[in-house]
């Protein structure tokens, strides 16, 4: 163990749980630090740590059989889109299947990591601890720091207002029954808050307002989860594929201008879709009042840039994320407009021991992209996988991001970590096979020397490892 290098997990949600197992499968010594008192992250509803965005009606968007870790499939009977409540209760039974519990210290946060210029990272923990790592994991996820308007619109509202983040239900925080709602935004969580609050008996009105028009792809297709109907193989270019996806989906849903919705300035899959079964029904029937973007904001109305005006009594801002790293320096790593270019979305070109776990946004589901994250870099630590130069990595980063940019170009921030879900497995398989026969001539030599390990007297953590 003390011939390996010692990593530091920052994270046990979805991902850094993945990466836990793929640590101690490998024997790597590791430590990972989680800031609520469970794991599940994002999906963890009231998570403590204020960083959960799940809401009390919250069914997960991708089907199971896409969603679940290969080493751990869901068990058999899971509904196709299932609740939060049975995807906690599938984390927390991956985390005891594979015994990780106990390597998991709880309810303690990363307030600052430093590499040094010797290479080694400095930790520190909220404790005011402070621990020397080889390498720095990081799977804080990428949905925990509400993006509000920037800039803010004219005028001032009156009325009470939040952002999708802190939206538990239709009462709390604010009580919007019987009120008059308007919720911005065309993503999936616009779209379940909007048909939640529209259902008969809660609002007395609903407006949901886009700048932009989205396109809406139904959960099922000819009674099948969508995800497992229209997946092509990687090697389909994705302007067939969005034919392809175009036709299915109209012959199913129609449209979203004939509901009512902005027309879209862009094929499907150019722009990622949006999830919802129930969008239409709800359009169709009245309960959801679609408005074009808006204009400014006067008192107890909003106006709107066709002119339109209506009274709303709460806002709702489903206007998405910013991808923040509070731990570093902003002049060490931030993503401003949350651009952070990446080799393979997991490496900066230079930094050797650091990576990014499920900074990436999926036309799937990430559970399966970070497991297989994490165990090619757990290779890759143990000297069995080579990764490129860092020359080569930049040019890898340069060809994706051209090819990105010209399939969606209006460089939204939504787009920066976009990728495709068969394509990237099979580049991540690539890169295995290649990396695997440099590692195997080279002798698998490790590419990161241990040396942390000798920095720190006191190997005590924070007493509250175990979760509460």
């Amino acid at each position: 163990m003390n011939q390996l290098p010692r990593v530091c997990i920052i994270g046990a949600g979805s991902s850094g749980i993945a990466v836990a197992k793929a640590m101690k499968d490998r024997g790597i010594p590791f430590d990972c630090f989680e800031k609520g008192d469970q794991v599940g992250g994002n999906w963890y509803f009231r998570n403590p740590n204020g960083m959960s965005a799940a809401y009390e009606s919250l069914h997960i968007n991708t089907d199971s059989r896409l969603m679940e870790y290969r080493d751990y499939p869901m068990p058999e009977g899971t509904p196709d889109y299932p609740s939060h409540r049975v995807i906690m209760d599938y984390f927390n039974a991956y985390v005891d299947h594979f015994a990780l519990r106990e390597s998991i210290t709880f309810n303690t946060s990363v307030v600052h990591a430093r590499r040094m210029d010797d290479g080694v990272w400095e930790v520190t923990l909220d404790s005011g601890g402070i621990r020397h790592y080889d390498v720095l994991l990081v799977a804080n996820g990428h949905l925990w720091d509400p993006r509000w308007p920037d800039p803010e619109y004219p005028g001032q509202f009156d009325g009470e207002q939040i952002h999708s983040h802190a939206y538990l239900s239709p009462e709390d925080p604010v009580d919007c029954r019987g009120k008059k709602v308007l919720v911005v935004g065309m993503g999936n969580s616009a779209m379940d808050i909007a048909c939640e609050l529209g259902r008969p008996g809660l609002a007395e009105k609903v407006y949901l307002s886009a700048r932009h028009g989205v396109w809406v792809v139904p959960k099922y297709i000819f009674g099948v989860p969508t995800t497992r109907l229209t997946g092509m193989p990687r090697w389909v270019p994705w302007r067939l594929n969005s034919w392809l996806t175009n036709l299915i989906v109209a012959m199913n849903v129609g449209k979203p201008w004939n509901y009512g919705l902005p027309r879209p300035d862009h094929r499907i899959l150019q722009a990622h879709p949006t999830i919802s079964q129930e969008i239409y029904i709800r359009l169709g029937s009245g309960d959801i009042h679609p408005r074009p973007g808006i204009n400014c904001l006067d008192g107890g109305r909003v106006e709107f840039s066709d002119g339109s005006r209506d009274e709303v009594d709460i806002i709702i801002w489903c206007t998405g994320y910013n991808v923040s790293f509070p731990f570093f320096d902003a002049d060490f790593i931030s993503a401003p407009d949350n651009d952070l270019p990446l080799w393979e979305r997991m490496v900066r070109p230079g930094l050797d021991n650091l990576f990014f776990i499920g900074l990436l946004q999926p036309l799937g589901a990430i559970m399966p992209m970070a497991e297989a994250q994490a165990k090619l870099i757990g290779d890759h630590l143990l000297g069995r996988v080579s990764l490129p130069s860092a020359p080569e990595m930049q040019a890898v980063i340069d060809k994706e991001r051209n090819a990105m940019f010209d399939r969606y170009q209006d460089r939204a921030p939504r787009h920066t970590m976009q990728v495709d879900f068969k394509a990237y497995f099979w580049r991540l398989d690539r890169i295995r096979r290649r990396g695997g026969k440099i590692a195997r001539e080279s002798g698998f030599a490790l590419p990161i020397a241990p040396r942390a390990a000798g920095i720190d007297t006191d190997n005590t953590l924070p007493e509250h490892r175990a979760a509460s």
